[in-house]
């Protein structure tokens, strides 16, 4: 929802196709279809940058499609407006022996708007097209290009897109002029490119081939990281009638400071002062801060604006003040603005959002590296960040959505990189209190209490507002036990920089602990069941935590009078490893069995070999959240 830089997209999608002489399935080899949805039979990527303002983009695709699973390989999408002309696409649909069974041109795309149903303004339009081919496998050739009238986006190379994917062959080739200057980022990558050079151009290429599929491995870090990936940025650039050059965050940050924000950020005099009244009573830079942001909260909403210089510019602060909506860029823009008028600094920032923790490369600057926008204010030894797209989330907190990673922060000295707060394994926090009553048919009902923090608060925020048909439809998903039903719900949050969601809810629980005989089986875990994960064998890639937290349950039983409480024995259950720690104990006083569990996972990058002990701590806690307590009825 957060989206920035809609025009952008287009070079993350891998598309196209081209004409070889045979492409009966069988002539790929058996390593390349083993593990494999899709095969790239053959793939050649051509960039020739003519001029800062003249970049022509051709891709020659051959893609064969094994299986539905591997059908949104097969699936072209192109972006384009006013900067990007389509100028031909063409393409053939074989079957498994290599049989020509359809022809398509560029008059069989649907063409819709890009507009992600959050947009109120988008200024570019998508091409789709997908075959309806029922009869699997069979192969994908196609052949487009592209002009684009700027250089500040160059499209990446990543030539196997997913793991399960193989690939052939595959070529990328940057035509530039000799004197050009421009940085290159390559990543896995082995061997050198081969390079041409003569008087009129320069060019280089990258080649691979014979790729495996492998299979996904849990818990692995993100594709992107362990993939070959080239990355091109030119020195000097053109963009939407802009004009710069950059080798480094400061110069890029600097640039979209002095020619993106500087002219943006003026206010009417009638708002000016409306802020100087509204903080004047307030002792401190942060206790003005946080008044100015519950009014940005209260007054605007959050819209995704995708038009002018390719969504990379806000519109101007006196719009949204007069509008009263913006996108992320516009309202950061503006709070920014808020708060220039009590003569409170901060800064514009731009991150790679998302839950998955990803950082501005510090070696290498781009302007593709991030996708939603945040506001820092460097306050004297209270730095606070804040978010400016929600009117509910606290002020000072920052999601998961942007913790822990390093953003670009754009001033009027030049960019900077930043780290955002993290969101510890200590933060974290779910606790959870139940008081719950055990029938004689095995039933249970009771109240139940949970305080979420953290990034666990983060995911709980969304209940809060929803209609109670909603709450309690997303509850049961979340809580996922057969006949489970809510009888009263409520939730409040404590609204500050460490905030909390406490959920307090009335439940029954028909036919939980099932009988049979003189026996009543009751698995004392209700709630919250740690899910097992597979034990791999010759493990490749690190063993990835993106996010550590802590969970702690206290469920409180009273058993029914039929129960022999005598011969119930006590539990209790502690491992420890470097991934983190568990206990689950049980204890009994009259007829109130109380258990309690506590896990803990760290976050972190462990290497390969570790997965294996790894999978047995989880399995371990996974089969200690099964333990069942077989209850003796008297007679």
């Amino acid at each position: 929802m957060r989206r920035l830089f809609t025009v952008v997209s287009w070079f993350l999608v891998s598309v196209s196709a081209f004409a070889q002489n045979n492409y009966d399935v069988d002539l790929i080899s058996a390593n390349l279809r083993n593990r494999a949805n899709a095969c790239i039979r053959n793939e050649e990527t051509t960039i020739d940058m003519r001029s800062p303002d003249n970049v022509m983009l051709n891709v020659k695709k051959a893609i064969t499609v094994f299986n539905q699973n591997g059908e949104d390989e097969a699936r072209l999408v192109i972006y384009y407006d006013k900067n990007i002309s389509i100028k031909s696409i063409k393409g053939e649909v074989y079957n498994s022996v290599g049989k020509l069974i359809n022809k398509f041109s560029q008059n069989d795309f649907a063409d819709v708007s890009a507009a992600d149903g959050f947009s109120l303004f988008v200024d570019s339009r998508v091409k789709h097209y997908l075959p309806s081919v029922n009869q699997y496998p069979y192969t994908l050739v196609y052949n487009y290009e592209i002009r684009n009238k700027q250089n500040l986006i160059i499209p990446d190379w990543n030539p196997k897109p997913a793991d399960d994917v193989s690939v052939e062959k595959s070529t990328y080739t940057f035509i530039c002029k000799p004197t050009d200057q421009v940085r290159i980022k390559s990543q896995n990558y082995k061997g050198a490119p081969e390079v041409l050079t003569d008087e009129k151009q320069k060019k280089t290429i990258w080649k691979v081939d014979n790729i495996l599929a492998v299979r996904t491995e849990p818990y692995s870090p993100a594709h992107q990281t362990y993939a070959t990936n080239i990355q091109i940025a030119p020195q000097e650039f053109y963009y939407y009638n802009h004009k710069g050059n950059y080798t480094n965050w400061q110069e890029l940050g600097k640039w979209i400071y002095d020619d993106l924000l500087a002219e943006r950020k003026a206010l009417p005099t009638s708002t000016i002062e409306m802020v100087k009244d509204l903080v004047k009573n307030e002792k401190t830079d942060k206790e003005k801060a946080r008044k100015i942001y519950q009014y940005l909260q209260d007054k605007t909403r959050y819209i995704s604006v995708q038009i002018g210089i390719g969504g990379f510019q806000p519109i101007a602060a006196s719009e949204v003040d007069r509008l009263g909506y913006g996108d992320c860029k516009a309202l950061v823009n503006y709070m920014q603005s808020l708060l220039s008028a009590a003569n409170i600094d901060s800064y514009y920032c731009v991150v790679s959002a998302g839950s998955e923790k990803k950082s501005m490369d510090p070696k290498y600057a781009s302007m593709v590296q991030g996708n939603h926008i945040i506001l820092c204010m460097p306050l004297k030894g209270d730095t606070t960040w804040l978010e400016c797209t929600s009117q509910k989330i606290p002020f000072g907190f920052l999601s998961d959505f942007t913790d822990d990673r390093l953003v670009l922060a754009c001033t009027a000295d030049g960019g900077k990189l930043l780290h955002t707060p993290k969101l510890t394994t200590a933060e974290n926090l779910q606790i959870r209190k139940a008081n719950l009553t055990l029938q004689l048919d095995g039933s249970v009902s009771g109240k139940m209490n949970t305080v979420y923090a953290g990034s666990q608060y983060e995911n709980q925020e969304s209940l809060i507002g929803k209609s109670i048909t909603e709450q309690h439809k997303l509850l049961k998903e979340t809580y996922n036990i057969d006949n489970i039903n809510f009888e009263a719900v409520s939730f409040a949050q404590k609204k500050d920089i460490n905030p909390k969601l406490i959920e307090d809810i009335t439940v029954n629980i028909r036919n939980y602990a099932p009988v049979n005989g003189n026996k009543m089986f009751l698995q004392l875990n209700a709630f919250n069941v740690k899910r097992s994960i597979p034990e791999i064998k010759n493990r490749t890639l690190p063993v990835y935590i993106n996010r550590g937290y802590t969970d702690e349950d206290t469920i409180i039983y009273t058993l029914p009078d039929n129960v022999n409480s005598e011969l119930i024995i006590g539990q209790n259950k502690t491992f420890k490893s470097v991934f983190g720690e568990y206990t689950c104990k049980t204890s009994l006083e009259g007829n109130k069995l109380t258990y309690h569990r506590k896990f803990v996972l760290n976050d972190g990058t462990f290497p390969a070999e570790q997965y294996s002990e790894f999978s047995k701590f989880i399995n371990d806690v996974n089969s200690a959240d099964y333990l069942k307590l077989a209850l003796s009825l008297k007679k």
